[in-house]
């Protein structure tokens, strides 16, 4: 029978790879929409709208690429690829990306509506999980120490 370590690995591994294929079939979605017709047909004739509708286009492919790039280099590590000391390092963080505008998303169709909204909450979803791997605790974990207890032992130890 495995033990608690091997069930919580397993665990998270199986959590960064259901946030992978999330991620990918996101991308091959937004990839179809957007070099369909209705891409340009049904989305706004207006120049601006146009201008608008690629900033956001471009917006969603970055988010989508920039968690796809952090899990591949989170199954790298979990594949000793990379030594896991590393995975701090900024070169291995979450890059940017930027949040769309509502101002001007309104104006799309509603599956382009969708597809903005899933990337802005998959790439939210992966940032969280960074942070909490960033802060020493790996998925299902409980965190070593906290501010509250140091504070209670050093407490403890003067009295």
């Amino acid at each position: 029978m495995p033990n608690a370590g091997t069930r919580l690995l397993v665990l998270d591994n199986r959590l960064f790879d259901d946030l992978y294929v999330d991620a990918m079939v996101l991308a091959d979605e937004a990839s179809a929409y957007l070099e369909s017709d209705a891409g340009t047909g049904r989305e706004p004739c207006d120049p601006f709208d146009r201008v608008q509708l690629s900033c956001e286009s471009l917006k969603v492919t970055t988010r989508l690429m920039q968690v796809i790039a952090w899990l591949l280099t989170q199954r790298a590590a979990a594949r000793g690829e990379i030594d896991r000391s590393e995975l701090h390092a900024e070169k291995y963080r979450l890059g940017d990306a930027a949040p769309s505008d509502p101002r001007y998303t309104g104006m799309f169709s509603a599956e382009m509506q969708e597809i903005i909204a899933a990337s802005e909450k998959l790439y939210l979803r992966t940032q969280r999980l960074q942070e909490q791997r960033v802060d020493g605790r790996a998925v299902g974990r409980a965190p070593t120490s906290s501010p509250a207890r140091a504070l209670m032992q050093l407490l403890e130890h003067r009295l």
